[in-house]
């Protein structure tokens, strides 16, 4: 693929709170978080001006917390949030019956869930997705997304495994995972190489996001 400015949408109430958010709920932006987007936009809209580089499509997921991260990009970079494209297979990983709890009560009830030394999940997840399904559809999107230039707002673990296609990354049951980062960060890549135009201010952590 072309380049692509691979960001993960900003903190929410759910993030605060440590839950698992998935795929049901629409969780709307902390004050933290909007403060977050706010500095992707004003960093990406430095880069453009600084690079010469047109601003690219905007693709995000269906889910409201990457719409709100997007619309108040899309501001700073003067596009219509209608011309935002939405993509379901850019969702964040499905949580199965995790989906709306915390990390604290799932704990207590199936015991650990966390790979902590990578800062994944241990599989399988009830009810949900594996890694190798989220890069199946991944690599669906990526073959009908086309070559040209991006900005796609996603989410900690979708992103995670996008950049591992992309750039390469440690493998976990076949499937290469790049390192976990802040909420609110935007790499840039391109040609298996990322740089990060902003690092988020928000926690980096483990699972869904």
């Amino acid at each position: 693929m072309g380049v692509i400015y691979l960001a993960r949408h900003a903190e929410t109430v759910f993030n605060r709170a440590a839950r698992m958010q998935g795929n049901d709920a629409h969780t709307p932006l902390t004050l933290a978080g909007v403060m977050q987007a706010d500095a992707m936009g004003a960093a990406l809209v430095a880069h453009f001006a600084a690079s010469g580089e047109a601003v690219p499509p905007i693709w995000c997921s269906t889910a409201g917390r990457t719409q709100q991260t997007a619309a108040i990009v899309a501001d700073h970079l003067g596009v219509d949030f209608f011309a935002i494209r939405q993509d379901a297979r850019l969702r964040e990983i499905e949580v199965g019956r995790w989906t709306g709890r915390s990390y604290a009560e799932i704990v207590a009830a199936e015991g650990p869930i966390l790979d902590l030394d990578r800062r994944l999940f241990r599989m399988p997840i009830p009810g949900g997705e594996s890694y190798a399904d989220i890069a199946v559809r991944l690599r669906d999107w990526m073959r009908e997304a086309g070559e040209g230039p991006m900005l796609v707002i996603s989410h900690g673990m979708t992103a995670r495994v996008l950049r591992g296609i992309l750039v390469g990354g440690p493998d976990y049951g076949g499937v290469p995972i790049a390192v976990d980062v802040p909420q609110g960060t935007v790499m840039r890549i391109d040609k298996g190489a990322e740089v990060p135009l902003v690092v988020g201010s928000g926690v980096a952590r483990m699972g869904a996001a």
